[in-house]
């Protein structure tokens, strides 16, 4: 497989932008675990809809869906708990906003929890974890090259 293009941007700086982008007025809140989830997604739309990568760090196939280590660590102390508003200014523009913006659109009303349902009915998640109880701990990374291919076939038999 050829080589795979970056937009340069972290994994912190696509959680601003969510975090940023949640109506609060209207009710809406994000948690770690909705967060981790939301990033996983886009990080797979985006390896799908324009073959970029979005950040170059790895998701690991913990007990509760795809995850990114060093992001649990930043968010941990919240719990369950909704995250706080973002406290920096979001730039995030063209191709990789418009995958966020679709990523929102499609999962944004979801919970934290059926969002984690749905990554666990997902190959990338699946394969990774090799047969281990859905409960038992892994850190074995979900690869870049399964998510594009998997979330790709599925753009291609949604376009059937």
């Amino acid at each position: 497989m050829t080589e795979i293009k970056t937009h340069n941007l972290s994994p912190f700086d696509i959680a601003n932008w969510f975090t940023c982008t949640i109506d609060r007025e209207a009710g809406d809140s994000i948690t770690h675990l909705k967060l981790q989830k939301l990033l996983y997604y886009a990080q797979a739309w985006s390896l799908a809809l324009d073959g970029k990568i979005l950040f170059a760090e790895d998701f690991q196939a913990w007990a509760h869906g795809p995850v990114i280590p060093y992001v649990y660590e930043r968010y941990k102390h919240h719990g369950f708990n909704a995250l706080p508003p973002c406290e920096c200014e979001n730039d995030i523009a063209g191709e990789a906003e418009e995958v966020l913006k679709e990523v929102k659109r499609v999962y944004g009303e979801l919970s934290g929890k059926k969002l984690e349902r749905l990554t666990h009915s997902e190959a990338p998640w699946i394969e990774a974890r090799n047969g281990l109880a859905p409960e038992s701990r892994c850190s074995t990374v979900i690869p870049k090259a399964r998510m594009r291919s998997y979330y790709t076939q599925l753009l291609h038999e949604a376009e059937k």
